[in-house]
């Protein structure tokens, strides 16, 4: 049944209050009721509630709200105070709509509780594994850097400036080197990214969330071990975590632990990016510190995962581990990986169906001799209703990306950019996995590695500066911790 409309709000004295004049406010990007209300109606959409979410959707335009912000993380002026409070209580009232099947998108086994925390310990860190895993920090690093001069550019924007350059099919670093100012003027590129991540600007690993995040996981291993708890994941990030550094799922996990709330709710309350991909990026220490072990892999990025995360953005998490896991080993090929990822995913979701799709259409244009634009084509017609961030068809195109390259870092890392939507986090994950197959830093070519000067920068206390070779040692450390 559709709950009642929420009652009107009172009059704007006792709400919010504007800023004095003269004095500019502070517009916070993802958190903002009359923003996420927009993205929460988009999300009922997308999980059967659209029907029973019409009146409140009616009631939210006809106050003068709007739907969500189509690329960026806020609408461009303040809602005036009664508007905000009416989107405060539109979030509570879509929450409280029932989910018309939720079956098909629980996980189809248990998840484990913590384990054991042990000890790491030197004399149980196999070197070939910290070669594998130094190539996959490698290979995470260098598909970041490369996806991020075009996040947020629509698909054919990524096209035109590649093509500009000669560098379509993507083969290389993006350069704005011989792209006609007109191109350059129509597509910009992602304005915090070009100063760091263009060919002619790279020097040394610039920060960024796709890789805060696997150093945040290592830190959580060193304190806590693989027995770690989401609330161990909530206490790290307030304590080591820049508030600044995070966005969409997280950022609303965060205001939400500092405002006194807790793991489940973390993840629940107002948060409509709860299936996003901020989960997925942050998988894969997981799958490193637990090769040949999926489904352990998979229990331990959920725990992570449930700190801002549900549905199908917990079971790209999922997804992502249990892959990574497999190849870790050193024994299993990409599909063979991506098989061991799908087992851990409920086979109704539509992350499932996504990523079959992904996979079957690559496979299909690779029998055919078909370019990997046709499959991103198909990809964009099928999921392109979803936000250019959400799990859905960001982990489509990822494994889509891997399976057309058939284990080869270059194309695994340019397909996974050249399919458009957040192409930094899928350059990274893409490109973290064909590394692992690759088995070793020499496995990636020297024109990807050598830019990066073997030197990563973060705001993540103690690895500012740090290099992949020691990012692996530590990784395999905890690798070993029984």
């Amino acid at each position: 049944m559709t709950p009642p409309l929420p009652a009107p709000p009172p009059a704007p004295s006792t709400r919010t209050a504007r800023p004095a004049p003269g004095i500019p406010a502070v517009r916070l990007t993802w958190v903002q009721p009359e923003d996420l209300v927009g993205h929460e109606f988009r999300q009922a959409a997308e999980d059967g509630r659209g029907e029973a979410a019409e009146p409140l959707l009616r009631a939210w335009l006809a106050a003068g709200g709007h739907l969500a912000p189509a690329r960026a993380g806020a609408s461009p002026a303040p809602a005036p105070p009664e508007l905000r409070a009416l989107a405060a209580d539109l979030l509570t009232a879509l929450a409280a709509l029932p989910h018309p099947t939720p079956d098909t998108e629980q996980a189809p086994w248990a998840t484990p509780g913590p384990t054991g925390s042990g000890t790491p310990t030197e004399a149980g860190a196999d070197p070939a594994l910290r070669r594998r895993l130094e190539a996959a920090w490698l290979g995470r690093a260098v598909g970041c850097v490369l996806g991020k001069p075009v996040e947020k550019l629509p698909l054919h924007g990524i096209r035109a400036l590649a093509r500009a350059a000669g560098n379509w099919p993507l083969a290389d670093w993006f350069t704005e080197r011989g792209v006609p100012p007109e191109v350059l003027a129509a597509h910009p590129w992602n304005r915090r990214s070009a100063p760091t991540s263009l060919a002619e600007n790279i020097d040394g690993t610039p920060e960024d969330d796709d890789l805060n995040y696997p150093l945040l996981g290592l830190l959580l291993l060193q304190r806590h071990g693989k027995g770690f708890t989401t609330a161990d994941v909530g206490r790290l990030w307030l304590d080591e975590l820049p508030a600044g550094r995070t966005f969409t799922a997280e950022r609303v996990a965060y205001r939400n632990l500092l405002q006194g709330l807790e793991p489940p709710a973390t993840a629940t309350h107002h948060n409509p990016f709860r299936e996003w991909i901020g989960a997925l990026i942050r998988a894969d220490v997981h799958g490193w510190t637990n090769p040949g072990d999926p489904a352990a892999a998979a229990a331990q990025a959920h725990r992570d995962a449930a700190l801002t995360h549900t549905g199908n953005g917990a079971h790209a998490a999922a997804f992502v581990a249990a892959a990574t896991a497999a190849a870790a080993t050193g024994r299993a090929d990409v599909h063979t990986a991506l098989r061991a990822g799908l087992a851990v995913v409920p086979p109704r979701s539509r992350l499932a169906e996504a990523v079959r799709f992904g996979i079957r259409t690559a496979v299909d244009a690779r029998a055919t001799g078909t370019g990997f634009d046709t499959v991103v084509d198909l990809l964009h017609a099928r999921y392109g209703h979803y936000h250019w961030v959400h799990a859905v068809p960001n982990t489509a195109v990822i494994a889509a990306a891997l399976t057309h390259a058939d284990g080869d870092f270059t194309h695994s890392v340019c397909r996974a950019v050249s399919g458009g939507w957040d192409t930094d986090s899928n350059g990274a994950t893409a490109g973290a996995l064909a590394g692992l197959v690759a088995g070793s830093p020499d496995g990636i070519p020297d024109r990807w590695t050598a830019p990066l000067k073997n030197r990563l920068a973060t705001t993540v206390p103690g690895f500012d500066g740090i290099g992949f070779d020691t990012l692996a040692h530590l990784t395999a450390q905890e690798a070993a911790r029984s």
